[in-house]
């Protein structure tokens, strides 16, 4: 190796890479080093090591914790295991992919909800009605409303900001997407902003298929178009 003390961060703390080749004692004495310049970066941190690249008896990996200790303010709480890192990464890797996922998966739902009511799901769906004043319904996934959308809608309920709400009839008391809010309080002359339904529109036009998505940081209404939802 090149550099024979290689520092990678994971989320219980540290890895240490070691040259395979290098005489132990000349080993230690690079680790001290690298720690010693590190000394401020890692300042009173309390994190697990693990080690990597070569194989080291349990007196050995004592003697690198001490030379870390002796060399910064770390305090090593653990060594741990490299299978257990990798184990946790694969565990982490399959929830991620399952979250993933279920914004692809949907259920359905028919009926309308009506005020007190409040309809919570794991993954998008759809409803074969209207959501009235007062009822509620939360998703992790997306919502698309095959009726009238009058009360709250909440997609994205694990955080998701890039999923959606879509309705026949988009009239909302309060759409929220992942962390960002918008309420009806919030309508504006303009017909792409949150709620922002043109002021003066005549109750007799037909309502429009609109949906709702997150932009720069902001809840957007727009009608759907082919080209909106291939983006989307």
């Amino acid at each position: 190796m090149s550099t024979p003390v290689v520092l990678k961060s994971n989320r219980y703390g540290i890895n240490l890479i070691l040259d395979s080749e290098m005489g132990f004692d000349e080993l230690l004495g690079c680790i001290a080093k690298r720690f010693q310049e590190s000394a401020g970066f890692f300042k009173d941190a309390r994190l697990a090591v693990s080690f990597e690249g070569r194989e080291l008896t349990q007196e050995e990996e004592f003697r690198i914790v001490e030379a870390i200790t002796d060399n910064s303010s770390i305090e090593v709480i653990c060594i741990l295991d490299n299978d257990i890192l990798r184990e946790e990464m694969i565990r982490q890797k399959i929830e991620q992919f399952e979250e993933e996922q279920s914004g692809r998966t949907g259920e359905f739902y028919k009926g309308t909800l009506r005020s007190g009511q409040v309809l919570d799901c794991e993954s998008s769906i759809v409803i074969l009605g209207d959501i009235n004043p007062g009822a509620k319904i939360i998703s992790k996934g997306n919502i698309v409303v095959l009726g009238a959308l009058k009360g709250n809608a909440y997609a994205g309920a694990s955080g998701n900001c890039q999923a959606f709400v879509a309705a026949l009839e988009m009239d909302p008391i309060q759409i929220r997407i992942g962390d960002i809010i918008g309420r009806s309080a919030d309508r504006t002359a303009s017909d792409r902003t949150l709620l922002g339904k043109k002021r003066g529109k005549k109750k007799q036009e037909a309502a429009e298929p609109q949906v709702a998505i997150v932009k720069d940081g902001n809840i957007y209404i727009e009608p759907i178009t082919k080209g909106l939802l291939n983006s989307i």
